[in-house]
């Protein structure tokens, strides 16, 4: 079994990640990370200037995964694919358990749209989404 999960340059992208770790190490599972072959400008909401190269996993998460038990492996997408396509495909997967996505704060007016990617996996995924938030203080 796997556990899938979106790799961004994002902390939310990071929170997710570790979570699905845990949840992997929980269940005997392994780890499939998939890239945004986007990029961190797209992912800013920058549609300006080429992609940048694919996020790869932190050397600090493949340790704590080994730490965990936990193999990570890196899924391929397919040229031109979006992440969301990607993950919501791999939910269809015999051998996934689980989805993990990151979410993060949203403004009031931000809350009428949680994410175009995120809400997709919310939606059209075909096991478990497990949607994870960055750890933060209080609200002020």
């Amino acid at each position: 079994m796997n556990i899938v999960v979106g790799l961004t340059a994002t902390p939310e992208s990071q929170a997710a990640t570790y979570a699905a770790i845990d949840e992997a190490a929980l269940r005997g599972a392994g780890v499939v990370l998939f890239p945004d072959p986007a990029g961190p400008a797209q992912q800013a909401g920058n549609d300006a200037g080429p992609p940048a190269a694919a996020a790869t996993p932190d050397p600090e998460v493949v340790r704590y995964a080994r730490d965990h038990g936990v193999t990570v492996t890196v899924g391929e997408l397919p040229e031109g694919a979006d992440l969301g396509d990607a993950l919501i495909d791999a939910s269809y997967q015999e051998d996934t358990a689980m989805v993990v996505i990151g979410l993060r704060r949203r403004s009031p007016v931000g809350k009428l749209f949680l994410g175009s990617t995120s809400q997709r996996v919310l939606l059209e995924a075909g096991c478990p989404v497990h949607a994870v938030k960055v750890r933060v203080g209080p609200r002020r």
